[in-house]
């Protein structure tokens, strides 16, 4: 059996995420590859957050929110949009991926990919918390991936 895995061709597990994945660059997603689903997955949510907003912001900061990612997908290319996915809101008040954009200094953000036994019913409205609690009892194996981005 082989262990869930996200990595990315951008950057290196720990490494810092190229400029042009941020916010005030290009704001596209970059890319991610996935491998290891378990076969009996009935599909892939995908949150990626800041934990380090905390101080700033006053909380963890959502970016991307993803889910129904179908469980064959071995490949996210950069900017990415989900035909057959649904984005939720992110913090920055917009639906889909919004890039890094650190206010006071480098910060660290998580890539978590989770592969679910079910698929979800939610809107587009959906943020990160809400759909925590939507795959509470259905992940039967989460993967993540970290890079750093410079304030």
């Amino acid at each position: 059996m082989t262990e869930l895995r996200l990595e990315s061709p951008a950057f290196d597990d720990g490494e810092r995420i190229p400029e042009e994945y941020g916010y005030a660059e290009t704001n596209v997603n970059p890319p991610l590859e996935i491998d290891g689903v378990p076969d009996d997955a009935e599909s892939l949510a995908l949150i990626v957050d800041d934990p380090d907003a905390r101080e700033p912001a006053g909380k963890v900061w959502d970016h991307w929110i993803v889910w129904n990612i179908p469980p064959e997908t071995t490949t996210i290319s950069d900017g990415w949009t989900p035909d057959d996915a649904t984005e939720g809101t992110n913090d920055f008040g917009e639906r889909g991926y919004g890039g890094p954009n650190p206010p006071d200094r480098e910060h660290t953000y998580r890539f978590r990919l989770f592969a679910l036994d079910t698929t979800l019913d939610l809107g587009s409205d959906t943020d990160a918390d809400s759909l925590e609690s939507a795959i509470e009892g259905h992940v039967l194996e989460a993967a993540h991936l970290e890079g750093t981005y410079p304030a």
